[in-house]
């Protein structure tokens, strides 16, 4: 079933399934991203020069897997992704478990394109004690039910 701009309402929330980061997830975001720094690669650098106790996932790995993480958000009628704004928090480990909690604050229609809407969505990323680990909102434009490619 499809959501639709005329569907979202302020305060609506959706949750994220979960997901385990793995070492291999780490790795992988490396050789994709080119970002080899030692606090993704080297353990031992790590433990002598910093506070985490092991290679700490990319911020940017975990916004696009929570970003990625099956949910209502599935089912809505987006548009375009239109800004996407998060503070790193806390550090992501291998092992632990991550899922995404949203919250509408703003819904508008657009000024620029009928037929759709804005929404504004505060994002918290947690970890499997509940600890935020990214903070942050996503601006999306999403189809209004009778949008100009909608029949």
């Amino acid at each position: 079933m499809t959501i639709y701009f005329e569907d979202i309402e302020a305060g609506r929330e959706v949750t994220t399934a979960r997901r385990t980061i793995t070492d291999a997830d780490i790795l992988w975001f490396c050789g994709i991203s080119g970002d080899f720094n030692p606090l993704h690669t080297d353990i031992e650098f790590i433990r002598e020069h910093t506070p985490f106790r092991d290679r700490i996932a990319h911020g940017h790995l975990i916004l696009s897997i929570t970003g990625g993480l099956r949910s209502e958000l599935d089912s809505w009628r987006i548009i375009a992704y239109l800004d996407c704004q998060r503070r790193f928090l806390a550090p992501v480990y291998a092992g632990d478990t991550v899922h995404a909690a949203y919250l509408v604050t703003e819904v508008r229609p657009s000024a620029s394109r009928p037929g759709t809407g804005v929404v504004v969505c505060e994002i918290r990323a947690l970890n499997q004690a509940g600890e935020i680990v990214q903070q942050g909102a996503d601006v999306l434009l999403i189809g209004s039910r009778n949008g100009p490619d909608e029949s």
